[in-house]
């Protein structure tokens, strides 16, 4: 009886403490080290990478990682994850905390982010904030919005790019006004239609869906980089389209998706950003299925991109035998 006793007292022991460590870093069941971040967004800056995503749990708010080399993630005060942006700490939103963004505009850190089904948008004096508003508001309350990314022209003008709901997720873009923190409504446009075999696809039913936007511009050209089909579809995947102006007429490019199952060998593969790493080279930071038979917690993963001008046009590409699963230590 004793033995049996000590044997569950031990088994409750460790239990508990995998319980707490899952609690505290984000970590998922069957590899307690991967990072559990969707929709996720690195920004990088004196030699570090900052990593951030949607959570989807308690308490809501964003958390932040740091890294030099992608592959190895901590948190700033240990076993501690730290939230740089919490719910009921001025900033707008009580629940649907997700696809947040990271950039800096002179001495100023801000995050755009959607919460309600509303992009906001908070600043920081720190990128391991805490980010706030000064105003607990959305960017624009006149319609749902979500999957905010705010892109800076080489001319210092801002434009938001983000999703609009019609039957449907859909593109759009408008001219941002960074000192009011709102759009210009008479710039709003939408940036194309569901119109190609692969954002659609007959494995998860849904209305349309296109989001997780992020906009680089290479050599003069727009380059619209984004997500089709719902999230919870094994199809999820990325694709781009090209432009000589920040609201398109817009170009999809014949080699889409870029990213997909197919070339990654996970599920779900999507919504994520672009940033120009360490050693100059860029990357696609994303999300994966939890495995082929679950979608949540979803695992955050890191592709380098190829890029080989054709006619003018980078042919993007990805080293598929190089993604990186980020972990955490």
């Amino acid at each position: 009886m004793k033995t049996l006793i000590q044997f569950l007292f031990a088994t409750f022991t460790i239990l508990a403490c995998v319980s707490c460590k899952t609690a505290k870093g984000e970590k998922t069941d069957d590899n307690v080290n991967e990072i559990t971040f969707a929709d996720p967004t690195i920004f990088v800056e004196n030699g570090k990478y900052y990593l951030t995503g949607t959570r989807n749990r308690e308490p809501n708010g964003f958390a932040i990682f740091e890294s030099t080399d992608l592959k190895e993630w901590n948190t700033v005060n240990g076993d501690t994850l730290q939230l740089i942006l919490r719910k009921g700490d001025s900033a707008y939103g009580e629940r649907g905390f997700w696809a947040p963004q990271l950039f800096k505009e002179g001495d100023k850190y801000y995050m755009t982010y959607t919460a309600n089904e509303h992009t906001a948008l908070a600043s920081s004096s720190s990128i391991y904030g805490p980010f706030r508003q000064d105003s607990i508001c959305p960017i624009d309350d006149t319609a749902k919005n979500i999957d905010s990314f705010l892109f800076k022209d080489s001319d210092g003008k801002y434009y938001l790019y983000h999703v609009r709901f019609n039957k449907g997720n859909y593109l759009w873009v408008a001219e941002f006004d960074l000192q009011k923190g709102c759009i210009k409504p008479e710039t709003l446009k939408k940036c194309f239609d569901n119109t190609e075999a692969w954002e659609r696809t007959p494995n998860y039913k849904s209305a349309p869906i296109m989001e997780g936007p992020t906009v680089m511009k290479w050599d003069g050209l727009y380059y619209l980089f984004y997500s089709a089909n719902h999230f919870m579809n094994i199809d999820y995947s990325v694709g781009y389209a090209t432009s000589t102006s920040p609201f398109g007429p817009w170009k999809k490019h014949p080699n889409n998706p870029i990213i997909h199952r197919s070339l990654v060998g996970e599920n779900g593969s999507g919504h994520g950003d672009i940033f120009e790493g360490l050693d100059g080279k860029y990357y696609y930071v994303f999300h994966v299925h939890h495995s082929d038979s679950t979608v949540q917690p979803r695992k955050t993963r890191i592709v380098p991109l190829i890029l080989k001008k054709e006619n003018g046009v980078y042919n993007v590409t990805i080293d598929k035998e190089n993604v990186i699963k980020p972990m955490y230590k």
